[in-house]
């Protein structure tokens, strides 16, 4: 049985619209306009333990709604949502307490006292056991290198400190699912690097699942056998990332370091030109119609050619041509 079912899941929210200038302000106190919009319509999903599937999407899509709805904050209007074989919304506390929830642009740390005494106090909302609760934060503050960092205070913490704290916070209590909502969003390199090998260790060797909602594309490419991409309150692809590229064909990408950077171009059959900066030429190709090889092998034949290296479509692209897709519907 899945550990997540979601079936037709519908969740429409009352937006007030008010006309602008003075006028328009006095007419919003007497009189409010509202219309309706559907952050889900119809989302159906299943999702396995132990996986760590990517959930994205442009700004407004749905996702952090459907998170919300699966941790049980927010009740649907319509549809069917099991997880764990309860019913979030319907059994809260005992859903919560087998769940971790991180929100990027919000902690859960107190922002005036140690780690800490945060952590302490999460011990006793979730009344974890003392000694169940002393191994898992032993355990998290040597993988998450927290241990210079226990005696200051959240406000005093920089933005990839306090989400590695944030991220220990969330799973104190030992959760089996873990819902991540723009874990990386603001850090660092170095910062974001600490959290991706964190989470991928989570999944590897406890075989917590992760739902991950991002933007960034490099988390997905680094983290995530699945992707889901849900536009307009509405899943639009559901599968691996090669199966999302392979959607679009199987493009692919050459790029060349000409000897010369002021040699003329030739268009060559079965290629497009994607840009040119100097001696540095792009090219996109399909190889059902030219072979990497034949490819590299004419052009090495017409040019001084000093490096080359070839590439899969960068997914980043992939997404945008699915949310154009979606637009022009």
């Amino acid at each position: 049985m899945a550990q997540i079912e979601v079936e037709q899941l519908v969740k429409t929210y009352a937006v007030s619209e008010r006309r602008p200038g003075l006028w328009g302000a006095v007419q919003g106190l007497v009189r409010r306009r509202q219309r309706r919009v559907k952050a889900l319509d119809g989302v159906s999903f299943e999702i396995g333990r132990g996986e760590l599937v990517a959930y994205i999407g442009p700004n407004g899509a749905g996702k952090s709604t459907t998170v919300k709805v699966l941790s049980g904050i927010l009740v649907p209007d319509g549809g069917r949502c099991v997880v764990e074989g309860r019913v979030p919304w319907e059994e809260r506390i005992a859903h919560v307490a087998q769940i971790g929830v991180v929100f990027g642009q919000r902690t859960q740390l107190w922002w005036d006292l140690p780690v800490v005494d945060s952590f302490e106090l999460l011990r006793d909302i979730y009344r974890v056991e003392p000694p169940r609760w002393r191994r898992n934060l032993d355990e998290l503050v040597a993988l998450l290198d927290l241990e210079p960092l226990l005696d200051v205070p959240v406000r005093q913490l920089s933005l990839g400190q306090r989400m590695r704290c944030d991220l220990a916070a969330a799973l104190l209590h030992g959760p089996s699912l873990l819902f991540l909502d723009e874990p990386t969003i603001g850090l660092d390199a170095v910062s974001k690097l600490a959290v991706r090998a964190f989470i991928q260790r989570l999944n590897r060797e406890r075989q917590v699942t992760v739902i991950l909602t991002t933007h960034d594309m490099d988390d997905i490419e680094a983290l995530c056998d699945r992707v889901m991409v849900i536009a307009r309150g509405q899943i639009l692809c559901d599968g691996s990332l090669e199966a999302l590229r392979t959607r679009f064909g199987h493009q692919r990408r050459l790029t060349l370091e000409l000897a010369d950077p002021h040699a003329p171009l030739v268009p060559e059959p079965g290629t497009a030109l994607l840009g040119r900066e100097g001696a540095r030429v792009s090219l996109a190709f399909d190889p059902a119609e030219v072979t990497a090889a034949e490819l590299i092998g004419r052009l090495g034949a017409r040019y001084a050619v000093r490096d080359l290296w070839v590439e899969e479509l960068p997914i980043e692209e992939v997404v945008a041509r699915l949310y154009d897709e979606e637009a022009a519907a």
